[in-house]
């Protein structure tokens, strides 16, 4: 094995710097979309069926992704002229216009993050990876070319995410969580006298198992 291979960015790293060329033209990735969330997906390969769903499925939610502050962000390793072509087939083929744009990515970038799926060429994983507004990394999400992406996830982790940073933890599922509903878990107590200032103050199970409405 490589002993120089790349570090793939982990959870709370801040996401390396890449000059990319894009559809939209050269960025400075994640320099770019700073002050906004972010959401970086990967896809194997162009003119593929399933990621040509991918792709008209988070178009379908572009508008959804805006009204969070989160800009959408495609990358593959095939060639910017192959992503245009594409745009333009699932424009004249399906009447779908796809808004965000989509990074040429090449081998040495697919390997920094860990995207090249082991025994399948030059094809990329279906990796996800949300960034917050100073491009640290929130969440990491693989997926393997045989299974598309469930885009509501990922707009549920986009909203659990902002709605964490400001209320405390998201129980599974949020908001329909099996026994809080959308309720927000209150940060387990850390003293005894606390404990027992939680347990007065909001919903419990016991004095760890604190909820509190979602504001």
């Amino acid at each position: 094995m490589n002993e120089t291979a790349f570090n793939i960015p982990l959870l709370g790293d801040t996401f390396p710097d890449l000059n990319v060329q894009t559809t939209h033209g050269t960025m400075q990735f994640p320099k770019e979309t700073q002050g906004k969330w972010c959401v970086l997906f990967s896809h194997p390969a162009d003119f593929t069926p399933v990621c040509t769903t991918e792709f008209v499925a988070f178009q379908k939610r572009y508008q959804e992704f805006k009204a969070l502050n989160c800009q959408l962000v495609g990358m593959s390793i095939d060639q910017v002229f192959s992503h245009i072509k594409w745009v333009q087939w699932i424009k004249s083929e399906l009447d779908i216009e796809i808004e965000f744009p989509i990074i040429a990515a090449n081998d040495a970038i697919a390997s920094q993050l860990g995207m090249l799926h082991p025994d399948k060429g030059t094809n990329t994983v279906r990796a996800v990876f949300i960034l917050d507004p100073k491009s640290k990394v929130r969440l990491i999400m693989y997926y393997p070319q045989e299974i598309g992406r469930n885009i509501d996830e990922i707009i549920r982790s986009v909203q659990a995410l902002q709605t964490s940073d400001q209320q405390g933890a998201m129980p599974a599922g949020w908001p329909n969580n099996e026994l809080i509903g959308d309720r927000v878990i209150v940060p387990p107590a850390s003293s005894e006298k606390e404990a027992q200032k939680n347990t007065k103050r909001y919903e419990h199970y016991d004095w760890w198992f604190c909820h509190k409405p979602l504001e």
